[in-house]
């Protein structure tokens, strides 16, 4: 299985000219970019990098002032910044209420496909960047201390900082790739592409399945083969980012250019706060489970915490946590470990009594957070029981089922 990082590598410039260097390339590259994504919007989207090169590359070169490999790295990157955005659009398309309904009562839509027609304006990209291929824009110098990154004035060599060590990335094992130079705030990052080849886990190999129920007021909940629950509660986190949210609430009413370079200053440390938590949890799973375990999460896709039943006050908590982040990163550590990740249906994973298996909506109780089966009369917290159902679908999926779900038998009615 072939695993593909991105490594963030914080430049130290030892002058102000390799910064005004590194401006002026990032800056005309952005430009150029917002060139080549006016003339996508105003060509039907043509998305054709060959067409767009013959037409645009001269223009690159002479007005923006490119080398030709940032000439055509400029329309690739904002090609695929296009397609990006189509597959997204195709993904969710618009849903218009009929006033119709169906036999069981259910609300009718129409379902609208989305392009990018939809689009109003260009894609515009906004700050400073550079999309460099490895050893023509940059290469690794001076025994791996420095990088070599070319600019539109001649080569910067730099020191840099990781945070977990970069020697790990010089054994021999990883492959690198292109690489991004960004600016942000005052520092220049360079992000670069790592991959390396790990062995795939198979089904016979995994010794441990652990079942993954995310949410929010128990970040995760994970229960194991062995029937052993563990609570990540989220408890700390919710009144931390409500903090934030009343903050830039405050911040919104002053309505001042200085309350706004806040609010952006707050949400950039907001985000890196959530990483750093999710990175945190995901490494303390891998941690406490070891290798050849099967971790198993609900696919989350298309999937939503529903607010309207929530007052609005509380609906930010709700629904803004990085739930498919969290997954990413499990997923990667968990490769890296020797173990894996896989997503199953979250149907009815909430409403199944994990003894005697009845499907029955009001058998959790949501303001209790619990669950008591009317069948059976089993109890347990509502968030347990969720893991222990995504449990099963694991095990299933290692006994050879593909795609493990639940479904719920028709009534005797209809």
């Amino acid at each position: 299985m072939l695993l593909s990082l991105t490594v963030k590598a914080k430049l130290k410039l030892d002058n102000a000219t390799d910064a005004a260097k590194f401006l002026e390339t990032g800056e005309q590259y952005r430009l150029a970019c917002n060139h080549v994504s006016e003339y996508i919007f105003s060509n039907d989207f043509e998305l054709n990098t060959n067409k767009i090169q013959t037409k645009l590359y001269p223009d690159l070169r002479q007005r923006f002032g490119l080398k030709s490999q940032l000439a055509i790295s400029a329309i690739k990157t904002t090609v695929a910044r296009y397609k990006t955005l189509q597959t997204q659009l195709r993904r969710k398309p618009m849903a218009y209420p009929t006033g119709k309904k169906d036999k069981k009562g259910k609300e009718i839509y129409l379902i609208v496909p989305r392009d990018l027609h939809w689009l109003w304006k260009p894609i515009c990209f906004k700050r400073p960047q550079a999309d460099l291929v490895r050893n023509r824009d940059w290469s690794i110098v001076a025994d791996g201390e420095k990088l070599s990154i070319n600019t539109l004035q001649g080569r910067v060599k730099a020191r840099f900082v990781l945070k977990t060590g970069f020697e790990q990335y010089l054994d021999g094992t990883w492959e690198f790739g292109g690489a991004k130079l960004i600016k942000s705030g005052t520092n220049w990052f360079l992000h670069i592409a790592v991959t390396k080849e790990f062995s795939e886990c198979s089904r016979t190999d995994m010794q441990h399945i652990v079942g993954l129920d995310r949410g929010i007021r128990q970040l995760v909940t994970a229960y194991d083969d062995q029937g052993k629950t563990t609570f990540f509660n989220g408890q700390a986190i919710n009144r931390k980012r409500r903090h934030y949210k009343n903050l830039r609430a405050s911040l919104q009413r002053h309505n001042t250019r200085n309350s706004k370079r806040r609010i952006r200053q707050m949400g950039n440390k907001e985000n890196r706060w959530m990483t750093d938590i999710n990175h945190q949890l995901s490494k303390t799973l891998i941690a406490k489970y070891g290798p050849n375990t099967l971790f198993v999460l609900e696919d989350l896709v298309n999937v939503r915490f529903a607010t309207e039943k929530t007052v609005i006050d509380k609906r930010y908590e709700k629904v803004s946590w990085a739930f498919y982040q969290l997954e990413q990163m499990l997923t990667y550590k968990a490769i890296q470990a020797g173990a894996a990740v896989i997503t199953v249906s979250a149907a009815y994973t909430s409403q199944r009594c994990p003894h005697c298996g009845e499907i029955k909506k009001t058998n959790r109780k949501h303001q209790l957070h619990a669950y008591q089966c009317s069948n059976c009369g089993y109890q347990s917290n509502d968030d347990r029981v969720g893991a222990m159902n995504i449990q099963y679908l694991g095990i299933q999926y290692v006994d050879g089922v593909k795609k493990p779900k639940f479904k719920k038998k028709k009534s005797a009615n209809g």
